[in-house]
């Protein structure tokens, strides 16, 4: 792993948020996407190297939907950069973690993203991410 890629962060209403995170780091959001398949919508903030994604839920099914109902909003995930995730997937597995997602798929910001399940990681959320080359 090369570094923290973004911290996610669980929100109930993703213009609120935006507002409040524009005024909190002095930047606004520098790209906004629905990740269908997943029933997100997110607003991405660069500050420096280090990079924040707001997640709204867009359906009361979606992953995000529960996390907010569970735990209401907060931190929802730590993501890290890595150069090769099939290949990190294979070694996390090797180590004994248990993976939601054995095989990449494509999130947003033109990433392909693996989460590990919390019960593996000390209840944090974990995803992998591997910048998509054109």
């Amino acid at each position: 792993m090369n570094k923290i890629e973004h911290i996610g962060i669980a929100v109930k209403n993703i213009e609120d948020s935006n507002v409040l995170f524009e005024k909190l780091l002095g930047v606004p959001a520098y790209k906004s996407e629905e990740v269908a398949s997943e029933g997100v919508l997110t607003s991405f903030f660069q500050t420096g190297t280090n990079k924040i994604e707001l997640l709204m839920a867009t359906h009361p099914e979606s992953p995000i939907a529960k996390f907010l109902e569970k735990k209401g909003e907060g931190i929802h995930h730590i993501a890290f950069d890595v150069d090769d995730i099939v290949v990190e997937i294979e070694r996390l597995k090797n180590e004994g973690f248990v993976l939601i997602n054995e095989v990449p798929k494509k999130g947003a910001d033109n990433k392909l993203v693996a989460f590990l399940h919390p019960k593996a990681t000390n209840g944090v959320l974990i995803e992998l991410c591997q910048e998509i080359k054109s």
